[in-house]
């Protein structure tokens, strides 16, 4: 074998390893973000649930979802909180 083929197949290796690394951050991240909005879509769904007693909805969608994924429970409660002053400004008891 040539030499030169063994050094292109080595740096080549080398450049996928490097070019692997660069991209896995971000996926991780991306990942991250999509199980974190399913859980907060589930603390909405949860939320709807205990709401319905008391004629409260929060509207289940991925920007609801990815705020309380993003924030965690201080973003439900963000959501809950708007709920509430945009039905008050509605004049909707």
């Amino acid at each position: 074998m040539d030499f030169n083929i063994i050094i292109t197949f080595l740096a080549c290796i080398i450049f996928l390893f490097i070019f692997g690394r660069i991209f896995i951050w971000p996926l991780k991240s991306i990942l991250k973000l999509i199980f974190n909005s399913i859980l907060g879509g589930v603390v909405i769904y949860i939320i709807n649930i205990i709401g319905m007693n008391f004629g409260f909805h929060i509207g289940l969608n991925i920007l609801t979802s990815i705020i309380v994924g993003i924030l965690g429970i201080p973003g439900a409660i963000l959501l809950i909180i708007l709920k509430i002053i945009l039905r008050i400004n509605s004049g909707v008891n």
